[in-house]
């Protein structure tokens, strides 16, 4: 199966066209390589997909026929992100709690001070 069809079947993507994207601009690497959208997978495989600071890393069980129930998701691939990562999200979504809804787009300073808290120079 396709990499950006399967990124879409297991609900990793909203669509299609985004689990495309996210090939073609360099986000879904397997063993460290960026891939095109036409990548063909195979079972036990791995892949890791960047969304925002964070890479989320999946290993392949099985290829559904077509997009799959959240609650089949588990049948077809196995969570493997680290716990660093997971760390990572939750510093990230603690930074963004502070800031008061309605404000905008963060200014450059409160950027600075997001990356100073969460380790990335």
């Amino acid at each position: 199966m396709r990499i950006d069809k399967y990124i879409w079947a297991i609900r990793v993507a909203k669509t299609r066209s985004l689990a495309s994207s996210f090939c073609r601009d360099g986000k879904v690497e397997i063993d460290g390589k960026r891939v095109k959208p036409s990548k063909i997978l195979k079972v036990d495989e791995e892949f890791t997909v960047r969304k925002g600071a964070v890479y989320y890393s999946y290993k392949v069980l099985g290829f559904p026929k077509s997009r799959v129930g959240a609650a089949l998701v588990p049948d077809y691939v196995l969570d493997v992100t680290p716990k660093e990562q997971i760390e990572k999200l939750k510093m990230i979504r603690l930074a963004n709690i502070d800031r008061p809804k309605g404000l905008g787009r963060p200014t450059k300073k409160d950027r600075r001070n997001w990356a100073k808290t969460l380790g990335d120079d």
